[in-house]
C-alpha cells in the first residue's frame, strides 16, 4: 500500500517528539521562505546575487538552504538583503513564560501559602 505525504505527516506528528522538533524549526523555515521569496521577487539567480554580494553561487546556495551546520552571520545576511533591495530587521519576540518567570511564580505562591 502506498502512503501519501499527508498520511506520513499525520503519523509523524502523532509522535510528540517529532511535533516538538518540527515546531522548533517553524521560525527558521519561515525566515528561509522570506529569503527565497525576496530573491524571486528581485528576479535574480543565485549567481547574480553572489556577484552583487561579492561571494560565490555555492555560498548563496548554502545561505538559502536549511542546512543546520550553516549559520550565516548578520553581516552576511545584511549584504544578501542589500543585494536584493531589502534590509534585515532582527527582533526578539516573546514566546511565553521563561523558566525564571515560572520559578518566581512558584516562589510567590509558596510564600503566600506559608503566610496564610
Amino acid at each position: 500500500m502506498t502512503s501519501t505525504l499527508k498520511q506520513f505527516k499525520a503519523r509523524a506528528f502523532a509522535r510528540a517528539e517529532v511535533r516538538k522538533a518540527y515546531d522548533e524549526l517553524t521560525g527558521e523555515f519561515a525566515f528561509l521562505d522570506e529569503v527565497l521569496q525576496a530573491r524571486a521577487e528581485a528576479g535574480l539567480t543565485q549567481a547574480e546575487v553572489a556577484a552583487r554580494v561579492g561571494t560565490t553561487q555555492s555560498a548563496i546556495a548554502r545561505l538559502e538552504s536549511a542546512q543546520p551546520k550553516h549559520s550565516p552571520s548578520i553581516a552576511t545576511l545584511q549584504r544578501y538583503a542589500k543585494a536584493l533591495g531589502y534590509r534585515v530587521e532582527i527582533r526578539l519576540v516573546k514566546t511565553g513564560r521563561t523558566p525564571t518567570q515560572r520559578s518566581r511564580r512558584r516562589a510567590r505562591k509558596a510564600v503566600a501559602r506559608r503566610s496564610a
